[in-house]
């Protein structure tokens, strides 16, 4: 955790001089808010791994500044990042898909929040629907 807060306290300071060029906080805010996405994505994606690193916490309140805080994503990008990954390769039931969610992003996600999702994915033919044989219930997996 402290090798983390070092990167960012040293990623901070790199990009601090440019941010504050600019007048307007709202502006100022609006570019840092994107260059963290980018920074997060990008250590995501070096690191081979989603989740917990880059997750946005869920706080419905305001920043001490007056700004909106941002928020976990939702499940359709959740279901998105998992299926860049190798996560599909295998069939997934869709309480497994919401264990994993739980467990490696903090999202307490319904398996009827899921359902629709998944379903768009499949008619997208991003994912094939199986029927399990152990629970005649559908399992998910990469098209």
């Amino acid at each position: 955790m402290n090798k983390q807060m070092e990167k960012l306290k040293k990623q901070l300071t790199e990009i601090s001089e440019v941010v504050n060029t600019f007048k307007s906080e709202a502006v100022q805010v609006k570019i840092a808010e994107k260059l963290f996405d980018v920074l997060i994505d990008a250590d995501r994606f070096e690191d081979g791994e989603f989740g917990r690193r880059g997750q946005r916490y869920r706080n419905d309140g305001e920043s001490s500044h007056g700004l909106p805080i941002r928020k976990k994503p939702g499940a359709t990008r959740v279901l998105n990042q998992l299926l860049a990954t190798d996560f599909f390769n295998v069939p997934r039931s869709i309480s497994s898909i919401a264990n994993y969610c739980k467990e490696h992003y903090d999202s307490d996600f319904k398996t009827s929040e899921l359902s629709g999702i998944l379903l768009k994915l499949v008619n997208e033919d991003k994912l094939r629907r199986e029927k399990s044989r152990d629970n005649n219930r559908f399992d998910y997996v990469k098209a």
